[in-house]
């Protein structure tokens, strides 16, 4: 038996977390698995039940269980907390940094069916496939951050990028197994001729290099990356970079599919890997049923593929949406002479084609 906590968390998180569970409900009986489920709150949510967005016995069952699949965190209606009881900063960064988890794998896939979807020319995204891999707990966001009032009124903020070589080595090691089984490239993005830290990236990832004489590997900075995703997207295959880097170049490489809505992710590293869309909460819609849940069904793809080495089953999932995709949409990804579904909808038709497959 498989446990998988799952935190629906807020927003749209609820809603677009039950059609994920749907497709691995259908996994586990087409493929004859045992997955237990065991829900738990998490970011406001959690908050307003019991004051804190990571409580206790949440922490407990992800500690306890093979794997975590998260629906979404956030919202305006807690921007004014205290920033360690907000649900990103208070739920998900400790979440991350107390699993372990110091790598995000974000897949950038354009699938057939959507080539239209994209704002480029379909000739420009089709067949794209490009894995971002994010440093997640070091770098920018987590080292010390201070504010001061100097002599003249005004203020000084500092931020401090701190890395040490080791969690430099650990996640430029884990692109370079991602691209042995790819199509072995590795792009490392800094900003090397700015800063130190890039600078040491580059030495130490450079390094590395020489022990995989089958991969190619280049270095780009984080500035032409962010042109050429937009020029010239399909020369990429993994990109590793850091926390803030891999942030915004997974966001914006994320929008090359058509709808962020498509886009899944994966924080491993640690003994248990967390599983989430990369889309936010969504507030405004939530319960509407007009959220795209195919994020989340991906994620649910991803956590049988790194958590518990299950690759058809994986493909199982990634293959039905390929199929609905070719009949069925939500309004995101809507298109003309296609048939439009809500949300619990979509999850029916996946989780049907999963079963038929």
């Amino acid at each position: 038996m498989y446990k998988i906590a799952v935190l629906p968390g807020d927003g749209i998180g609820p809603e677009i977390t039950e059609q994920a569970l749907k497709a691995l409900k259908a996994v586990a009986e087409h493929f004859g698995h045992e997955f237990q489920f065991t829900e738990a709150l998490v970011g406001g949510a959690a908050y307003d039940a019991v004051g804190h967005p990571l409580p206790k016995e949440t922490l407990d069952l992800c500690y306890s269980s093979d794997a975590i699949l998260l629906g979404a965190v956030g919202g305006d209606k807690w921007a004014d907390l205290p920033p360690e009881l907000t649900p990103e900063r208070g739920a998900l960064l400790p979440l991350r940094k107390l699993l372990g988890l110091y790598a995000n794998l974000r897949p950038a896939v354009v699938f057939p069916a959507l080539a239209n979807a994209s704002t480029l020319k379909p000739e420009v995204v089709e067949g794209l496939d490009i894995m971002v891999v994010r440093e997640l707990t070091g770098g920018l966001y987590f080292g010390e951050k201070k504010r001061e009032d100097l002599p003249d009124g005004t203020v000084r903020v500092t931020d401090t990028l701190v890395y040490t070589t080791e969690e430099i080595v650990r996640i430029a090691r884990l692109a370079f197994e991602l691209a042995a089984k790819r199509r072995k490239k590795v792009t490392l993005v800094d900003k090397a001729n700015v800063l130190e830290s890039s600078r040491y990236w580059r030495e130490v990832v450079a390094n590395m290099a020489a022990e995989y004489p089958d991969i190619e590997f280049n270095t780009m900075y984080v500035d032409n990356a962010a042109m050429q995703l937009v020029k010239m997207p399909k020369q990429f295959d993994v990109i590793v970079t850091d926390n803030m880097f891999g942030d915004i170049l997974s966001d914006q490489a994320s929008q090359l599919t058509g709808s962020l809505g498509m886009l899944a992710s994966a924080s491993i590293g640690g003994k248990i890997g967390l599983y989430e869309p990369s889309h936010g909460s969504a507030p405004k819609y939530a319960g509407l049923k007009r959220a795209n849940p195919i994020a989340t069904v991906m994620s649910g793809a991803m956590l049988l593929r790194y958590s518990f080495d299950m690759e058809k089953e994986a493909k199982a999932i990634e293959d039905a949406v390929t199929e609905v995709l070719k009949k069925y949409r939500t309004r995101d990804i809507m298109e003309e002479g296609l048939q439009l579904v809500n949300t619990d909808e979509m999850g029916d038709r996946i989780a049907e084609q999963i079963l038929a497959g």
